[in-house]
């Protein structure tokens, strides 16, 4: 079974590293996935989209970009328009950043939104872990892969000097998550 999974945002926000964490916790978990990023020239501002295809076994590989995903996650209002004809109209699951995004931009039928930029700041002081906090609710959100290995990889991957920080900003997030937010069956049966 195949997967496709987007997260789309600003640059500065974090977006392919989230995408970058996510899918070697799948590796280790043991899914097949490929994962391509998109960005735009400015460092800071501009579109940038993490595309994840994840499989649960080995078969040839026949993309290596989302066409119709299945899972969503948009950072920012202008990302979510920009990229909504990529998400298939029955997607298992969207996520959005209300700290940014007031409402979706189609009618998808599980959508799920906290506002990870603003839990952040106010919860770990900066703005720069949003990405691991939404990361954060998504494994708990999708159950896709266990949260110590997300906090295996995340200590593994992250400059020393913000490790701490993006270890709290996964915890905000799966907290939030565990206290008020639904978990959605990807149908990955595993």
């Amino acid at each position: 079974m195949r997967l496709e999974i987007i997260i789309a945002g600003r640059g500065g926000q974090g977006i392919l590293l989230a995408g970058y964490l996510l899918g070697r916790a799948l590796v280790e978990e043991g899914y097949y996935v490929v994962n391509s990023e998109t960005y735009s020239a400015e460092t800071r501002g501009g579109f940038s989209r993490s595309d994840l295809i994840v499989y649960t076994n080995e078969e040839e590989v026949d993309l290596i970009t989302v066409r119709r995903a299945d899972v969503a996650v948009f950072m920012y209002r202008d990302q979510m328009h920009a990229y909504a004809d990529l998400v298939k109209p029955d997607a298992r699951l969207v996520m959005l950043d209300s700290t940014f995004i007031e409402k979706p931009a189609r009618p998808w039928p599980r959508v799920v939104s906290a506002a990870f930029t603003r839990m952040a700041e106010e919860e770990v002081g900066t703005q720069r872990v949003a990405n691991v906090v939404m990361l954060g609710a998504l494994t708990y959100v999708t159950g896709l892969v266990r949260p110590e290995t997300v906090r295996r990889v995340i200590e593994s991957t992250v400059n020393p000097r913000w490790r701490d920080a993006n270890l709290r900003a996964f915890e905000v997030g799966y907290r939030y998550a565990e206290r008020n937010l639904g978990r959605v069956d990807l149908g990955l049966g595993r």
